[in-house]
């Protein structure tokens, strides 16, 4: 468990919008004082007299000094987002509005809220557990609608859910096996073995699910980093332009005319797609420049998270294509093969009847380019994920989830080996420490600040 951190009876004050001059500012105070605070600046209502959940129109001021006309809206706790008394003052977008609000509220004895710290009380006020929290940042960092309704459901609860039942059921079967042990002399079995077998079992399968969405999970959240590779005047920039439907790179039938690499992004079925240009790849150049675009070029393509190899069917051959295979096998790179500057409407080439899995485009005249924007999704995302699955997004989750496998496994052999309850009743505590470090049941101080430090200020 976890105890209340340092200044948690501070007032807090932030502001809770994006930084710059829009029509509308909020800015958000929580804690015991927070109405008595607003209230010495808004004389137009007694604050401490008015009903929780209710707006309130008047002039912020400073003494005899105007600041600005503002909207004030009340949250008593615990109906509250922090479970604290809030209130959130609406004023124009000015960023010295806001600037003076914050100055007038700190002179009235509010500090200055730290990062994540509105939610980071929400989570120790019990309004959310850790997942719920640190969906909190994933929605608001958000840029997909795949991520977006990612954290929507982990929001709700839906991992938190899962998570619940199984340490619920865990908790009961460990309380029986550790009723036993004050049998000991009795030799007495509360607990079924039959039963909790069974339970264990599931809660493996389900628990290896969760880990196995954590690829999709990184995805979702990460995006996809594609490498285009291949050698020059391939057709690597033009094959970058009609996938963005626009003229983002130089093209030219010039070799070696880009020397750097060109990033962009592109949104398939709502799961990002890092595209990179590289330079063309060849052996000898004797200009300096393109040599240390090239070695880029290598680099972006062992750190991608698939490669599209792209090369020139009129040019390219069976053997040097085969080799280049062999290298992507060796390195164990994905990898997807793009025949450019194929002819005809079927975009088919006779040269490479022998190979399979070739995706013959042709990028000048933006033909095959949506197909293989397909296969693109296919190969890296499989499936597109549904808003009502639990999936792993968080890397902390998965080392956890990691744990909780192992301890399950040590469980399950205990079971087939006939341990004794005190031995299982240690990797089932094992097993609930880790199921509770995820939601947050069990954590300290110093990871709760490291957590809540990626938040922005104001949430």
């Amino acid at each position: 468990m976890i105890n209340k951190l340092s200044g948690w009876n501070d007032t807090i004050v932030a502001v809770a919008t994006a930084p710059g001059i829009g029509a509308i500012a909020v800015v958000r105070l929580s804690g015991e004082r927070s109405f008595e605070i607003v209230n010495e600046l808004f004389p137009s209502k007694d604050l401490l007299e008015l009903a929780s959940h209710t707006m309130h129109v008047g002039v912020l001021k400073e003494g005899n000094s105007a600041i600005d006309e503002v909207v004030i809206s009340l949250f008593k706790g615990p109906r509250s987002f922090t479970g604290e008394d809030t209130i959130e003052i609406s004023c124009h977008g000015s960023p010295y509005v806001q600037q003076r609000i914050i100055e007038a509220c700190v002179s009235k004895g509010a500090r200055l809220a730290r990062a994540g710290e509105f939610t980071q009380r929400a989570f120790l006020n019990g309004k959310m557990d850790l997942t719920q929290a640190e969906a909190v940042a994933d929605i608001i960092a958000s840029n997909t609608r795949a991520s977006q309704r990612t954290a929507l459901n982990n929001i709700r609860g839906g991992f938190s859910d899962q998570l619940k039942e199984m340490r619920d059921q865990l908790i009961q079967f460990a309380a029986l096996i550790e009723l036993e042990l004050d049998f000991a002399a009795e030799d007495v079995e509360f607990a079924d073995r039959t039963k909790f077998y069974d339970f264990i079992s599931r809660l493996n399968a389900s628990t290896r699910q969760l880990l196995q969405s954590f690829q999709l999970g990184n995805v979702i959240k990460n995006g996809v980093s594609v490498a285009i590779i291949g050698k020059p005047n391939a057709g690597k920039s033009t094959l970058l332009n009609s996938l963005l439907n626009e003229d983002r790179a130089i093209v030219s039938e010039i070799a070696g005319t880009t020397r750097d690499t060109i990033e962009e992004i592109m949104n398939i079925n709502g799961i990002l797609f890092r595209l990179i240009d590289t330079a063309g790849i060849r052996t000898h150049s004797i200009d300096v420049i393109e040599n240390i675009g090239i070695e880029k070029s290598l680099q972006k393509m062992g750190s991608a998270d698939i490669v599209l190899y792209i090369f020139d069917v009129h040019t390219e051959t069976n053997e040097t294509l085969q080799e280049q295979v062999s290298i992507f096998n060796k390195a164990s790179i994905q990898y997807i093969l793009t025949g450019n500057k194929a002819d005809g409407d079927d975009l088919y080439h006779p040269t490479f009847n022998t190979q399979t899995g070739i995706s013959f485009i042709s990028a000048r005249d933006n033909k095959g380019i949506e197909e293989l924007k397909e296969i693109l999704f296919k190969k890296t995302v499989q499936a597109e994920p549904e808003s009502e699955n639990t999936i792993i997004t968080n890397a902390r989750h998965y080392e956890a989830l990691q744990q909780v496998q192992q301890s399950l496994d040590d469980i399950k052999n205990g079971l087939d080996n006939a341990l004794p309850g005190d031995l299982l009743a240690l990797d089932i505590r094992r097993c609930l420490y880790y199921l509770g470090e995820i939601t947050g049941e069990i954590t300290n101080e110093d990871k709760l600040d490291y957590i809540f430090s990626k938040f922005c200020i104001g949430k």
